[in-house]
């Protein structure tokens, strides 16, 4: 459906090594349900995608650096995976401390394959219930996250999906979650 996230901001964080699919298809159904989005970096330029972390895949446009924005400025967060990204990010402080800051927030943050492992490096995964791809698994149940295996997994302002086959749950789910969280307060109540 249209319009559910109409005059809504969301930060997509990458960098290069992305998968790009795990981009461009939540991206995609994100701005279809009327959100505008912003890739935002770790470099200004563009970052380098990939497809199944092997081959090149493109590039995508950064329309903003993560140092040179606040969550004050989005409504929610993407953290899509690739293994190469989400290790690059986890290596930049303004990067950590933008996902920490959004997951503290109670902001909705969604994460897909390898995503998850920016809740490691923030230190927001404790207590989570997770999903992710397989070999990020230890590191989240390490870092103390319940981990389970499934399709796609919601727990309070965070959605975590395992892989590029789970991406129509994933995509449908954020939009869905990305929305109830949006709602106005007090939406549908009387005074």
């Amino acid at each position: 459906m249209a319009g559910e996230l109409d005059g809504r901001r969301v930060a997509i964080l990458a960098a290069d090594g992305v998968e790009r699919v795990e981009l461009e298809r939540p991206r995609q159904a994100l701005e279809d349900a009327g959100a505008r989005t912003d890739v935002v970096s770790i470099a200004s330029g563009e970052i380098l995608a990939r497809n199944q972390d092997l081959e090149d895949a493109g590039t995508f446009g950064v329309d903003r650096l993560v140092g040179a924005v606040s969550i004050d400025d989005y409504d929610a967060l993407l953290l899509p995976g690739g293994t190469v990204n989400p290790d690059k990010l986890r290596m930049e402080p303004a990067a950590v401390a933008f996902v920490r800051d959004f997951v503290r927030s109670g902001k909705p943050v969604a994460s897909i394959c390898h995503g998850p492992w920016n809740f490691v490096e923030a230190d927001v995964a404790r207590g989570r219930r997770l999903t992710s791809w397989p070999s990020v698994r230890t590191d989240l149940r390490n870092a103390g996250a319940e981990v389970v295996d499934e399709e796609v997994v919601t727990d309070g302002n965070i959605t975590t999906s395992r892989s590029p086959d789970d991406l129509p749950a994933f995509c449908a789910r954020i939009v869905q979650e990305f929305a109830r969280a949006l709602q106005p307060t007090g939406a549908g109540s009387r005074a």
